[in-house]
């Protein structure tokens, strides 16, 4: 059975861009959001193998999704995805439940090293 995966980005280009990366590796899209409110729905919802997470999103940040997660016990491996790469910041995103923190832009490469590592 092939990993589930939602994938969180206000960008349609991030999305299609990861979702065509995981894809191509064998990975099942169940959700897309680009919102916050809808990004937590789906998430409880559907509890994917994995989310990759913009943290910065039209209505909410990534770090109150990440705090939804936890708080819902929900079990997904979580791969934070934002331009804001500042130390301060990753470190924020990993110590409230991150499992992984690519900063964008990315390569399809970079970005599937870091998946494999997170679901291994």
């Amino acid at each position: 059975m092939s990993k589930t995966v939602i994938i969180v980005d206000d960008s349609i280009y991030i999305r299609s861009l990861i979702k065509t990366a995981l894809e191509g590796a064998g990975y099942e899209i169940v959700g897309e959001a680009q919102n916050g409110e809808n990004a937590i729905d789906m998430i409880c919802q559907l509890q994917p193998d994995l989310i990759t997470l913009d943290n910065i999103l039209p209505d909410m940040m990534g770090f109150e999704i990440l705090k939804v997660i936890k708080e819902e016990k929900v079990e997904s491996k979580v791969i934070m995805v934002s331009a804001v790469g500042q130390q301060t910041v990753v470190n924020k995103g990993i110590a409230l439940g991150a499992d992984e923190y690519i900063v964008k832009p990315f390569t399809e490469e970079n970005l599937l090293k870091v998946v494999e590592k997170v679901m291994t």
